[in-house]
């Protein structure tokens, strides 16, 4: 088929596969040596070597607007030892950010490392994320790996978002415009067709200019279908993530491709919270934990650095390859927040990165950047920002409730969470007539908190004032609940997998309703941080022969984030988690009696 016009700027840059690859060599070996490097006279030879910058992020999910509360802001070490916190993110200041860091680089490529869309604010989760492909189209960004979330309406969805289309229940969204795609090529190496057994999307892509040949690999974790709905990841296998890379890098190197950047959505933790502190203070890797290391250490030393996401933390590392070599493992937190900016010195000769190529305090070879809000804005993305808005405004706006100060989820600093606790109560009420369902308690997972509740106005509504955007903004995937038995030795063994199994290096604290209470013994391991004997509903103790009924989303009642124990059965589905929260907001405040912040004290935490 012919390439459609608006794919022209990204088909001179990108190329997949062999055949585009074979395209390249010959369009290369056809120009002359001197049409090779910009800059240099008739009969000049091109340096050996040429600097090429990779500019990169991760997490976007949609935020096109500036993040509020303390999910848009960054932490950042001050030269005298304290931290501050400082505002960042916003489309529109990402574009600007990265469009400066462009200038005077002839060679440069932005990237990304998965979840682009998904779990997204109303002014693009409203649209199916069309608003934010295009942003991304704008931004020119060259290429990304899938992530978890880019699975959250499926297959076919994430087709139409690389393909085009307009949405196939709810059409096009403007008049005489239907949604043309992504410029950019998304990669999903390890995702593949159960049927088949064929990637649903590009496994690679190479990057080529003026000889320069750089090859990208890009891969989400293999763990996606514990994270988002058995309906999401339908038909979809996702295989190693250290084999496929390994893999492609191979088949790569086969067709001389020998730089090469892998793109992960899977990532770790470091031992600081500011975007500026060292990771390898005390050694390579060593101010850095999680599944990303084990990555790292497996993957093939063909693969010169590693772009990383998913879990929402700022980090530039340098991990030891199988060769015992440094390498670059890079995360820009989340939502627009930072760009890590990366010198990759590509040798023309071996057509490789040159790994051992000093770096100095002053000078190093990748940091990541604040995306701060002191500077000017894209006038291109205000344009679109306003444009969606418009078409978003008359549902965006529209009051759901009040509160009296700032209700934190995403942004607490503690394992129960002011809005997880409201949330959960939410769904308690909701769920808890016999017509509803009968539910006595209801859990809810902290990585389906968004956000927080923000009490200071975005917009012209009022303080205190909670509109239907920003309750979606909290909670935007709309699962349906669910209201099911459990016995009370399922309950308990659900409350010991939030620290335990794949739960256990990272924990999954769910936040329960009020009258459920507990308590975390931090000081021990495994399962044992539960304390068994603490766990009581509404002052009497769990019974582990008695059923209870308990509401939760259709992503727990799945068994999502590791928690097998709360699939149960008698199950009644009721109304959207985003309903129910919405209605409770509406029964229980009112503009002279806001909802004040919950106090907490239902998990007792023992460090």
């Amino acid at each position: 088929m012919p390439a459609k016009p608006h794919m022209k700027r990204a088909a001179t840059r990108m190329w997949a596969g062999a055949a585009g690859l074979a395209t390249v060599a010959a369009l290369v070996a056809a120009m002359p040596a001197d049409a090779h490097e910009r800059g240099h006279g008739h009969h000049s030879k091109p340096d050996r070597t040429v600097d090429v910058q990779l500019l990169s992020f991760n997490d976007l999910h949609g935020n096109l607007e500036p993040p509020a509360g303390s999910a848009g802001a960054v932490t950042e070490r001050q030269a005298d030892g304290t931290t501050k916190s400082v505002p960042a993110g916003g489309i529109e200041y990402l574009a600007t950010s990265l469009r400066t860091a462009r200038k005077g680089h002839p060679y440069s490529i932005t990237a990304a490392g998965g979840d682009m869309i998904g779990a997204s604010p109303l002014l693009s989760g409203l649209f199916h994320d069309e608003p934010t492909i295009e942003a991304l189209n704008k931004l020119k960004l060259d290429v990304t790996a899938v992530g978890n979330h880019e699975f959250d309406e499926g297959a076919t969805e994430l087709a139409r978002m690389q393909n085009g289309g307009c949405h196939p229940t709810e059409g096009c969204y403007e008049k005489g415009k239907k949604f043309r795609g992504a410029d950019f090529p998304y990669l999903a190496a390890n995702v593949t067709n159960e049927k088949t057994g064929k990637p649903i999307l590009k496994p690679y892509t190479v990057w080529e200019k003026n000889g320069v040949k750089i090859g990208f690999i890009g891969v989400t974790l293999e763990g996606t279908p514990n994270v988002v709905t058995a309906s999401g990841v339908k038909g979809l296998k996702f295989a190693d993530e250290i084999e496929t890379i390994n893999k492609y890098a191979k088949e790569l190197d086969r067709q001389g491709v020998k730089s090469i950047v892998a793109l992960i959505h899977e990532g770790g933790m470091p031992s600081s919270n500011a975007y500026n502190d060292s990771c390898d203070s005390q050694g390579p890797g060593s101010g850095i934990s999680g599944p990303i290391v084990d990555i790292a250490k497996g993957i093939t030393p063909k693969v010169d650095a590693l772009i990383t996401g998913h879990t929402h933390q700022a980090y530039v590392c340098t991990i030891p390859d199988p060769a015992g070599n440094p390498r670059l493992v890079t995360s820009a937190a989340s939502f627009g927040k930072l760009y890590t900016d990366t010198k990759l010195t590509y040798d023309r000769r071996t057509k490789d990165i040159v790994r051992t190529a000093v770096a100095t305090p002053k000078s190093p070879k990748s940091a990541n950047h604040i995306v701060g809000r002191d500077q000017a804005k894209a006038p291109d993305m205000t344009q679109l920002i306003s444009r969606w808005g418009k078409l978003a405004a008359p549902i965006a706006g529209r009051p759901q409730g009040y509160i009296s100060a700032d209700i934190n989820g995403r942004g607490s600093d503690s394992l129960e969470q002011p809005l997880g606790d409201l949330i959960a109560d939410a769904q308690l009420a909701g769920l808890s007539a016999p017509d509803k369902g009968g539910a006595q308690l209801a859990l809810m997972n902290p990585g389906g908190i968004r956000s927080d509740l923000v009490y200071k106005a975005s917009g012209s509504e009022g303080d205190g004032v909670v509109t239907y955007g920003e309750a979606f903004t909290v909670q935007p995937f709309t699962n349906m609940m669910n209201v099911v038995d459990l016995t009370g030795a399922q309950l308990l063994t659900a409350l010991q997998q939030q620290v335990s199994g794949p739960n256990e290096a990272s924990p999954k604290i769910l936040q329960v309703s009020r009258g459920l209470t507990y308590t975390l013994d931090l000081k021990k391991s495994g399962a044992a941080r539960v304390l068994v004997d603490s766990v009581k509903l509404n002052g009497a103790a769990i019974d582990p022969a008695k059923t209870y009924r308990v509401a939760m989303n259709e992503f727990l009642a799945g068994g999502g984030d590791g928690f097998p124990a709360l699939v149960g059965t008698n199950k009644l589905v009721g109304a959207s988690d985003l309903d129910v929260f919405d209605a409770y907001l509406a029964a229980n405040s009112s503009a002279s009696a806001p909802m004040a912040p919950p106090v907490g004290g239902r998990i007792s935490v023992l460090k």
